[in-house]
């Protein structure tokens, strides 16, 4: 029996199991806790994509996704017991959009054989298949994402950013500290100095980091920031006049809640993005007429069109796609995990499959296999109006520079291999 589309929010760990479907794509979520303003809007994209699947087409194949959520409040230990909770429930596939909760479900996935999707965060070298067999973080990860950075300085700087000096604003946690080993590598190529400076969970408090920064008047300025940090750090920023145009955050730093507070302050604040900005996008009319205008949307709508619920969202894209690759392959459409890491490692979203969901140019060609879970790592830049509050799109998705990436990748992935005790696969 088929069963529409159903959500359980959770303080802890699901309590009961869902209703019977042929698809189960869990949604680790976390709408409570310092990190809620932006969970809550990534876990409605993620949601809203399936019921529109549901609503519209009958699920995937013919078959109903069911989207069990479990709230995590941003909580490792949490996060785990989610896991622990749903993996028995026919459950295909985990996004928990937590670094912390990634590391320690990698383990975990590699012996109960569930697929980890970590698009943009979590592990960096799980890029790497023949070590991650279980893990993809495809379109793009931290390390792409600094590169991409970096690229966008040197470009704006006429290809020499030797002498400059560039400060990274950064969350103390695993998250956080993901970009740093790549940046010191791109400082020692391009001649630039990093001075890395931490802010303590939740990042309430900034003043002597950004007093350090006015004292020190770094060129520029990369954040690898979440939740109330971000608007901390920009209103901070605003404070001591930094210049916006020079003060770039990642993905997870570049959402409307981020900028807003700070007003008029805030105005020319960049962040990189691997997604398309706004509604201006065929699939959203199908979200109208499907999921808004029928009540069917989570929690009533509020979030659509944001910066982060798109993202979530486009989360739900590539592993319905996934899904659908896995269903080819497999000549059926009830498939289990084993078949979706293998529509996985054999899936191909190019930019004609991007226009027929209704998403033109929403994100980069994604084309994985058993050696590569992470794509082309490429992004772009995105820029904040202010007065029109809107993000707008300033450059072409851009490649990181793998001549420094692809040595760090193989470098960690093999350290984890050998401390874990994995022997790496042979990939055709």
């Amino acid at each position: 029996m088929k069963t529409k589309l159903t959500a359980f929010v959770l303080a802890g760990m699901v309590t009961a199991a869902p209703a019977l479907a042929d698809l189960v794509v869990p949604n680790l979520s976390y709408r409570t806790g310092p990190y809620g303003a932006n969970g809550t809007q990534y876990a409605d994209g993620f949601n809203d994509y399936f019921t529109l699947l549901n609503e519209r087409d009958g699920g995937i194949g013919g078959e109903i996704i069911q989207v069990p959520e479990c709230e995590t409040a941003y909580n490792t230990e949490k996060g785990v017991e989610c896991y622990e909770a749903t993996k028995d429930t026919g459950a295909l596939v985990y996004n928990p959009l937590s670094t912390g909760i990634t590391y320690q479900l990698i383990p975990k996935v590699g012996v109960d054989k569930k697929v980890l999707y970590t698009p943009g965060y979590g592990r960096t070298s799980a890029k790497n298949g023949k070590v991650f067999e279980w893990v993809f973080n495809a379109p793009a990860n931290y390390w792409d994402g600094a590169s991409v950075a970096i690229k966008y300085l040197l470009e704006e700087n006429g290809g020499d950013l030797s002498g400059k000096k560039i400060a990274l604003v950064y969350h103390n946690s695993a998250y956080g500290k993901e970009p740093i080993r790549t940046l010191e590598e791109l400082a020692a190529k391009h001649g630039f100095e990093l001075n890395a400076i931490p802010v303590e969970a939740p990042g309430q408090e900034q003043k002597s980091q950004w007093l350090q920064i006015r004292r020190d008047k770094p060129d520029y300025v990369l954040m690898w920031g979440w939740g109330v940090m971000n608007q901390v750090a920009i209103q901070e920023a605003a404070n001591i006049r930094f210049p916006m145009e020079n003060f770039i955050g990642i993905w997870w730093a570049g959402s409307e809640i981020d900028v807003g507070p700070a007003g008029a302050g805030a105005d020319g604040y960049k962040s990189l993005t691997f997604n398309g900005v706004g509604m201006d996008y065929p699939l959203y009319d199908d979200l109208k007429t499907h999921v808004l205008d029928t009540g069917k949307a989570s929690q009533g709508g509020e979030h659509v069109g944001s910066a982060v619920y798109s993202r979530g969202m486009y989360a739900a894209v590539v592993i319905a796609e996934a899904i659908r690759k896995a269903q080819e392959l497999a000549g059926t459409a009830q498939i289990n995990p084993e078949q979706l890491r293998e529509g996985f490692e054999n899936l191909e979203i190019s930019t004609e499959r991007l226009a027929e969901i209704g998403l033109p140019d929403f994100g980069p060609e994604i084309a994985l296999s058993c050696s590569n879970h992470g794509g082309s790592g490429m992004a772009r830049i995105q820029q904040w109006d202010a007065s029109a509050k809107t993000w707008n799109l300033i450059t072409e998705f851009t490649e990181p520079d793998n001549e420094v990436l692809d040595p760090l990748i193989a470098a960690d992935s093999e350290a984890y291999a050998k401390e874990a005790g994995i022997t790496p696969r042979e990939c055709n």
